[in-house]
């Protein structure tokens, strides 16, 4: 098994851990790169660190942002590796341990579920911003709020023309800034009122 395909399989066991936003090997200004990192309800983070090799692991046990704890990303902290490959009593206090078999994900040891710190979430949201910033670049000269507007993304889906019944945001009315009377409605106060 190769490490990528191990990152795959994080990513896949990731989405079935109910995580709903997950990257892979992204930087982060920590100078971690998590091979999987996910999201779910509440800010709530889990990382996967996958490991083909014992000496993979025991170098990436030395590095600082491991040795103090408060550094890292992950309320969770998970090793994802071929089962058999790392002991449970190996493990950095709180990490949890994923074993491989086949294509088969097994929670060996699950993990702490509190383990990032303030400077770690810091982390997280810097690696989320600089995520975002990769994709507004591939999407321009639309930004992500453009292209997140559901109308937007139904244009485009139709060679630019919205679908029959669909109103174009710039000919809906907004009532807040309304300044005339409708009949039989009270008078919006004007802006700064």
């Amino acid at each position: 098994m190769t490490h990528a395909q191990l990152v795959q399989m994080a990513v896949n066991w990731l989405r079935s851990y109910r995580c709903g936003v997950v990257l892979s090997e992204q930087a982060c200004v920590s100078g971690e790169m998590p091979d999987a990192i996910g999201w779910k309800r509440g800010c709530h983070s889990v990382l996967a660190e996958c490991k083909i090799s014992r000496a993979d692991f025991l170098v990436d046990r030395g590095k600082a942002f491991r040795q103090k704890r408060k550094l890292g990303l992950g309320c969770e902290r998970f090793y994802l590796a071929p089962m058999g490959l790392l002991r449970p009593e190996e493990l950095p206090a709180g990490w949890g341990l994923l074993g491989c078999c086949g294509r088969k994900i097994e929670i060996v040891r699950p993990s702490n579920k509190k383990m990032r710190s303030a400077t770690g979430l810091h982390y997280e949201m810097n690696l989320l911003l600089a995520s975002l910033r990769r994709v507004e670049i591939r999407i321009e000269p639309q930004t992500i709020t453009e292209f997140l507007k559901w109308k937007n993304r139904m244009a485009e889906y139709n060679r630019g023309t919205l679908p029959g019944g669909i109103m174009a945001p710039e000919e809906e009315p907004n009532f807040y800034l309304q300044t005339e009377c409708l009949e039989g409605e009270p008078e919006t106060p004007e802006v700064g009122r």
